[in-house]
């Protein structure tokens, strides 16, 4: 089984270098992965919510749900597993940005935008369920840059959406009052 997976995976990331990979998107990729870094956009997005006190609980959803797809993604799952890059076990393979130190499965980038994409659709309704465009463009460039393998991503993808689903349960269960409590008049 994990031969196959393994072999699809490399099948896969060769097929989007040789068939998909033009200058204009190479650029394009590399600049959408860069949102990514350190779950960038979507912090940015979340503080950003933290202004206007109509927005300042979701915000702070919003932000625990990223950092608790790091701590389990990042500091816990990936080091269980320890899967090498793919640009470290597939000889062809070309990278488009600078190779990482940290191990490959499960994407931190994927992670991060999934679980800010599900917090904004929980938070937001429809409106916050345009955040799925980039983080699905997001958890795609990473295979595209050749980092990540496409199970790595669909592993990400489903740990920041578990870790979302769990963090709002128990945020709703544990923390029922308003971050800034109402003036009394």
């Amino acid at each position: 089984m994990t031969n196959a997976i393994q072999n699809f995976d490399a099948g896969a990331l060769l097929f989007i270098q040789e068939n998909l990979r033009i200058p204009l998107m190479d650029a394009f990729m590399v600049f959408i992965t860069k949102l990514g870094d350190i779950g960038f956009i979507w912090i940015t997005i979340g503080l950003v919510l933290l202004v206007p006190k109509k927005t300042r609980r979701r915000a702070f959803n919003i932000l625990i749900c990223l950092l608790s797809a790091y701590l389990i993604n990042d500091l816990l799952i990936k080091e269980l597993v320890a899967r090498p890059r793919p640009y470290d076990t597939i000889g062809d393979l070309s990278i488009l940005v600078k190779p990482l130190s940290s191990y490959s499965f499960p994407s931190g980038h994927s992670s991060s935008s999934f679980a800010a994409a599900l917090a904004l659709t929980l938070a937001f309704g429809r409106k916050g369920a345009l955040s799925y465009i980039p983080a699905v463009l997001i958890a795609f460039s990473r295979c595209y840059v050749g980092v990540h393998y496409p199970s790595d991503v669909l592993g990400g993808a489903l740990v920041g959406t578990l870790v979302t689903l769990a963090t709002y349960k128990l945020l709703d269960r544990y923390i029922k009052s308003d971050l800034i409590p109402k003036k009394k008049t």
